[in-house]
């Protein structure tokens, strides 16, 4: 039996204050999270919809650094896009606050502090890369140098971008900073760790047993996490930009954004009910809700809960409804490319059109799976769906009410047994919808939302009662009486989804607001209730529209290509010459002419390459990262040089035994060396 609680805490993941916020978020996290909380107070429950910008961390620092200006500048810049693009779309939190605030750092020191002093971290020296120059350490995204992998020479600390992989900064080869270009040397640093492995038994009973119900998306990542065993993970790191570490001696040390920004949403709730706060977060009478992207997954069902375990006093989260991501024509969503639709943009374009999206964004959510958003799946809905079957009924049943009846509820007389047919059909459409929602299936309980519009549509389309006035006026008045209840209806179950549209709704119906029990009655409107003028709740899509959207799309990424190429050629000089070596030590390599006989990519990865290589001594399995550069048919059969005496070296879970030799030319694209065109120098032959 699901248990019952007095209120509910909802929460959304803290957008990051770099930039502003796309369609993605929108439909991963923000409208399916208003959706519950508008849904939960239509059914009069007590309910606290918490949000915030997380504002501190490297990606911040770093975008200040590019453009000249202080971090706070940066953060004080989105924080104020993000906030209005979400007043723009109707999400209704009860605060939207920040994490640079003065009662977050107060709140955030304050639950470190306690943790501190019961002995809840363990302290770790160790050894981490420092700037000499700069005169700091250096977080992982300072940091670039050669990856291990795949051979690109500006991989970050944390991530090579070309090839996926994960890092660590001391697994780059050539590493330096990006502060100042200069080789970072290793000095000991002492930092503070949150001993997760202490908390596995913990959560593998509370995850893995008692939240069975969770999605499975979500129960299925948290598994793996816990499967695979958890590490200790530091909760400071060396930065000057965050809430400082409150401890004497700690100066230059911060904490770490993954431990601040779930605080977040407790200070938050503190900055909006100083005075009451404690019952939206420690009263066990209190269900707590996150609403996120996978991404997040690991924090708010691992780590966050750990750090609220560890303090003592505080709920752990009922559900953590995580959504995976959404993909734009096709394309994953990045913000680095502008390959996104902004929110603040989309205004500008469609105007008035916010419950459009946010209608095809619920239709498309990514609730399992990654899903796709296309411009003409946007307009098909929008005419087929919300133009054809909901805004048509409404307009049609308001306008002949006004044409016949002088805009008044007209009187039902006995119901036929079509009547009764459709009346059946709608009187469990609360049950339907508030089961769905319970469960966060807001995509399915929109469907069910969309068939009492089409259950209107279609009943006002076959008793064609236009046709009726002049023989049976009566009649009529039954027919449109049935009609506006429907309405009436649409009002209350698309309250949650389309907040606009049901407000525009109950002015044209003249009442101010429905209670969600109400949901199914056929008797909302009591006859002769006097009704608003019919407006168009909404209004067609045109071809053009659409495609000055998809044109707008292209031209970002053609735009992108140009600037790669741009940027490549006009940056591009000959590599500087490396340190001299003595003779004896440049006839150590052997670098012999091989024929490439197999070629492949390798499964999971964009950038790598699998080849058999006859070296004229033997065929042996050679990996490469030149995927992009080359496709496995156009190097079958090619005599390029080889190193064969390069230390053999595992690259996912294969095992490469030497090195093909390529040219990059100043596009940064490889190029083949190969013996003299038309002849054909034997496998094994020595270069040098």
């Amino acid at each position: 039996m699901t248990r019952q609680f007095k209120r509910t805490t909802v929460t959304t993941a803290l957008p990051y204050a770099n930039g502003p916020v796309h369609i993605g978020h929108l439909a991963g996290v923000y409208v399916p999270a208003d959706i519950y909380v508008r849904y939960l107070r239509l059914k009069g429950q007590d309910v606290l919809f918490i949000g915030g910008s997380d504002e501190h961390g490297v990606p911040i620092t770093l975008k200040a650094k590019k453009e000249g200006v202080s971090p706070q500048a940066i953060v004080d810049r989105y924080h104020h896009i993000i906030k209005k693009s979400f007043e723009d779309f109707g999400i209704s939190f009860d605060i939207y606050s920040r994490t640079t605030s003065a009662i977050h750092h107060k709140t955030a020191s304050a639950f470190f502090d306690k943790l501190n002093r019961q002995g809840s971290f363990v302290e770790k020296t160790s050894e981490q890369y420092y700037d000499e120059e700069a005169g700091q350490f250096l977080a992982d995204r300072y940091i670039t140098g050669t990856c291990p992998h795949c051979g690109n020479e500006n991989a970050y600390g944390d991530q090579c971008e070309s090839c996926g992989n994960s890092l660590s900064p001391n697994e780059l080869i050539h590493p330096r900073s990006t502060i100042s270009g200069s080789k970072p040397v290793m000095k000991a640093t002492k930092h503070w760790y949150l001993p997760l492995d202490q908390y596995e038994a913990f959560l593998k009973q509370w995850i893995l047993e008692e939240h069975k119900e969770w999605k499975s998306n979500v129960y299925g990542q948290c598994k793996s996490w816990l499967d695979m065993g958890l590490q200790a993970r530091a909760v400071s790191r060396d930065l000057d930009w965050g809430v400082p570490v409150p401890v004497e001696g700690a100066e230059g040390k911060v904490l770490y954004v993954w431990f601040d920004a779930p605080i977040g949403y407790i200070s938050n709730t503190i900055e909006l009910l100083p005075d009451s706060w404690e019952k939206w977060w420690k009263d066990p009478e209190t269900r707590l809700i996150h609403f996120i992207g996978k991404d997040n997954i690991v924090f708010h069902c691992i780590v966050f809960p750990a750090m609220l375990k560890a303090e003592g006093s505080f709920i752990l989260p009922d559900n953590v409804p995580a959504n995976e991501f959404l993909n734009l024509e096709d394309d994953k969503i990045s913000t680095s490319q502008n390959w996104a639709v902004w929110l603040h943009e989309y205004l500008e374009d469609f105007p008035g059109k916010q419950d459009v999206l946010r209608y095809v964004l619920t239709a498309n959510a990514p609730e399992t799976k990654d899903n796709n958003f296309t411009w003409k799946d946007f307009q098909a809905r929008n005419n087929n769906e919300l133009v054809a079957v909901f805004g048509n009924f409404v307009n049609r049943a308001m306008v002949l009410t006004h044409k016949y009846f002088q805009g008044k509820v007209p009187a039902r007389g006995e119901p036929n047994d079509y009547d009764r047919q459709t009346m059946e059909e709608f009187t469990d459409v609360q049950n339907k919808v508030e089961t769905l929602l319970d469960v966060f299936r807001f995509r399915d309980a929109q469907k069910e939302a969309m068939n009492l519009a089409r259950i209107g549509n279609k009943y006002l389309a076959d008793t064609e009662p236009w046709k009726l006035a002049k023989t049976d006026l009566p009649r009529v008045g039954s027919i449109l009486n049935l009609c506006l209840q429907i309405a009436a209806n649409l009002a209350i179950v698309f309250e949650p989804f389309l907040p606009f549209t049901a407000q525009k709704l109950r002015r044209m119906l003249g009442i101010d607001s429905f209670r969600w029990e109400s949901l199914g009655r056929t008797d909302l409107l009591p006859v002769g209730h006097q009704l608003n003028p019919a407006k168009l709740l909404f209004e067609k899509i045109e071809d053009d529209a659409i495609n000055q959207q998809i044109q707008k799309l292209l031209n970002t990424k053609n735009n992108n290509k140009a600037t790669r190429e741009n940027q490549a050629e006009a940056s591009w000089t000959p590599a500087p010459a490396k340190v001299p070596i003595d003779y004896d030590s440049f006839c150590k390599m052997d670098i012999r002419v091989g024929t490439i006989l197999q070629a492949e990519a390798v499964p999971n990865t964009e950038k790598l390459m699998k080849m058999l290589v006859d070296t004229g001594l033997d065929q042996r399995t050679i990996v490469s990262g030149v995927l992009e550069h080359f496709s496995p048919e156009e190097l079958i059969g090619k005599q390029v040089p080889v190193l064969i005496n390069l230390e053999p070296r595992k690259i996912r879970g294969i095992v490469s035994q030497g090195m093909i030799l390529y040219a990059e030319n100043d596009q940064k694209r490889f190029a083949l060396m190969q013996p003299q065109a038309g002849k054909t120098t034997p496998n094994g032959s020595i270069i040098c």
